[in-house]
């Protein structure tokens, strides 16, 4: 990792009040992105889940951003 936890979240405790349960997700996992070939980039209809074992998965939907 680039930044050490602590980092994270002093740095994410700036501009957010961050309660019991809440999930900073940082980072993206080697073989996404432009290390693909060819590079593959999150498109809308695509989904992204975060998975915990023994607690659950997070599953976002990506849409296109509304001007």
């Amino acid at each position: 990792m680039t930044f050490a936890i602590p980092r994270l979240i002093e740095y994410a405790s700036r501009f957010v009040t961050l309660e019991a349960g809440d999930i900073i997700a940082s980072g993206t996992p080697s073989g996404v992105g432009m290390r693909r070939d060819p590079p593959r980039w999150l498109t809308e209809g695509d989904c992204l889940d975060i998975e915990i074992s023994g607690v659950g998965v997070l599953s976002n939907p990506i849409r296109n951003e509304v001007a």
